[in-house]
């Protein structure tokens, strides 16, 4: 059997849960309020929200910035951590991860 059959049959058997993807739709609204200061648009807009993981005690939400060395870095990630657990009832792991953002991604041409 190919590996694309297992991982088929994998995504197969895992059922749709609608309460967590609420959950992460209701994460992705409240991340709306934190703003790139230098843009002017909100993390969601600038597609900077990579993936969110809803745990049941901890969850963690894997984000960019829109240049390595943004200033306001410090300040965004307090704010994704705060708005995320304005959301649940437990901590919220924010990762940054290394990928390069690509206004193309957020829609944007420049």
């Amino acid at each position: 059997m190919s590996d694309d059959a297992v991982a088929g049959e994998t995504l197969a058997t895992v059922p749709f849960d609608a309460e967590k993807r609420a959950t992460e739709l209701a994460i992705l609204d409240a991340l709306r309020s934190v703003v790139d200061p230098e843009i002017g648009m909100n993390v969601v807009e600038l597609a900077l929200i990579r993936q969110v993981i809803v745990g049941e005690t901890e969850s963690e939400v894997k984000m960019i910035l829109t240049t390595p060395f943004c200033p306001y870095a410090g300040s965004m990630l307090a704010q994704v951590k705060e708005q995320a657990e304005s959301v649940l009832e437990h901590p919220v792991k924010v990762t940054l991860l290394a990928e390069r953002w690509d206004p193309k991604d957020a829609g944007l041409e420049w």
